[in-house]
């Protein structure tokens, strides 16, 4: 297959100046898959200039006319869901039943930023606590602030791109879509997807580019905000070369799980096992590091390592994997370097520890020293540590150590420690009963710390992506 660039309504590929073929090639099995066209400042320049250009009758179009456009991509992905799906377990190497289910929320997160619009455009606040508003009438409505640059990473490329497609879309500003290109089929077929729904001309561009005109565009006036989800570097260095406009980044993590004595063991085993294996673990979300009460270490350390052995893992078109192929070689050999650091400090492998090609077999390691980079780094890949607290205190203190801080998982029934893990954790999310995985695309998401600023979960992106502005005057 052949995914060209969308401009200006156009799609554009081996034309444009400098424009260089990249082949996707399959993680699993090396396969090439098709091609896409990476291109120079010219391109992006167009598609600035179009964005920019669409923005003014964008935004004063009528919400309806908004919602009905956001609802058709929303039946279209319904439409072309198997499709979609094949592509992404091809592309990205995420398991079927994985890839399956993110473009069902992909069709969801279009219909949530539908069902923002049902809203009432404005509201009205009340003056009467103060008795100059006697003769006032106060009215606040949320206007689109312009054109967003939305960066999107190789590992969710349908339903992170959504994340930032939709609320911008709802809110009446045109998006620069620029993909990763380890997913640009993917990413690209769902711009395709967009344009053929209805988005006028400008309103979605969709460009294949390098870093640098990346950079360029991030810091061109002519974007109103950068939304950036994919790794730290990256992003903390986006950050600081974009500080006179909005920045919403959405980085790494290194999720805990805690599983407090009163828990049911079995539930967290498992549930740990498909937060820290599935998709091979490339999930900034995903379980890194599970912290067992000292009273029940030894019966999660058994049902851990059983349940890691018996993780499927291979091809990802097959529907039992649970655990596909890295991304690349190179990811490969990091998260393999990673495993072999902590081993040679004295961690002990439970389970796992090898590779088939691409494929890091799931691994559970007990024991790895705390100046490990298994300790210290995201790992991004198939990887737990297994460690013991003996006191509430301890387990929370090992979390907030990190310098990460997207979400964590407790298994208790203990109301008074649930309370005080949402107090004292320094993290965007407590999960409780369930794997820190766990996202529901309404609700606000985002990290603390290193993981990034800003917040996603259609509401609050439609918030980050909108300005309050009033109308006052005399009754």
């Amino acid at each position: 297959m052949e995914c060209k660039n969308l401009v200006g309504g156009r799609f554009v590929g081996a034309e444009e100046p400098g424009a260089q073929r990249m082949t996707a090639i399959a993680p699993f099995d090396g396969a090439a898959l098709g091609t896409s066209y990476e291109v120079g400042w010219p391109t992006m320049e167009r598609t600035l200039d179009a964005a920019s250009g669409a923005f003014p009758a964008f935004r004063s179009s009528p919400r309806e006319e908004r919602q009905a456009l956001v609802v058709r991509i929303a039946a279209s992905v319904r439409e072309r869901a198997e499709e979609l799906a094949q592509l992404m377990a091809v592309e990205v190497g995420k398991p079927i039943a994985w890839a399956r289910a993110e473009v069902t929320r992909l069709a969801v997160t279009f219909e949530l930023a539908g069902e923002l619009l049902d809203e009432p455009a404005r509201t009205e606040l009340s003056l009467q606590r103060d008795a100059r508003g006697a003769d006032y009438r106060c009215f606040v409505e949320r206007v689109g602030i312009g054109p967003v640059l939305a960066i999107v990473p190789y590992n969710w490329p349908y339903n992170l791109a959504a994340h930032k497609l939709a609320p911008a879309l709802a809110a009446g500003n045109p998006v620069v879509l620029k993909p990763s290109p380890q997913a640009a089929l993917s990413t690209l077929t769902l711009a395709e997807l967009i344009h053929a729904a209805g988005a006028p001309p400008g309103v979605i561009g969709a460009v294949c580019c390098g870093p640098e005109v990346a950079e360029a565009a991030a810091r061109d006036p002519r974007i109103a905000m950068v939304s950036f989800t994919g790794s730290e570097r990256v992003g903390w260095h986006i950050k600081e070369l974009v500080t006179n406009k909005p920045v919403v980044l959405e980085l790494g993590g290194d999720a805990s799980v805690l599983v407090f004595a009163d828990a049911d063991l079995d539930l967290a085993a498992a549930r740990a096992c498909l937060g820290g294996y599935g998709y091979a673990g490339q999930v900034c979300i995903s379980v890194q590091h599970v912290r067992a009460h000292a009273d029940v270490y030894d019966a999660v350390r058994e049902r851990l390592t059983r349940m890691t052995l018996a993780t499927a893992f291979g091809d990802p078109l097959l529907p039992a994997t649970v655990c596909g192929p890295l991304i690349s070689s190179h990811a490969a050999d990091r998260v393999m370097a990673y495993i072999d650091e902590a081993r040679r400090g004295g961690g002990k492998v439970l389970a796992g520890g090898e590779r088939e090609g691409n494929v890091v077999l799931p691994t559970l390691l007990e024991d790895v020293p705390g100046s490990c980079k298994l300790a210290q780094e995201e790992v991004f890949g198939p990887v737990m540590t297994l460690s013991r607290f003996g006191s509430a205190e301890e387990a929370f203190a090992a979390v907030n150590r990190s310098r990460f801080g997207i979400q964590c998982g407790i298994f208790t029934h203990d109301e008074a420690l649930i309370a005080a893990a949402f107090r004292e954790l320094d993290v965007g999310g407590v999960v409780v009963n369930d794997f820190p995985t766990l996202r529901f695309d309404v609700m606000p998401y985002g990290g603390v710390k290193r993981s990034g600023v800003g917040r996603e979960g259609l509401r609050y992106a439609y918030d980050e992506m909108t300005l309050p502005k009033v109308l006052l005057g005399r009754r």
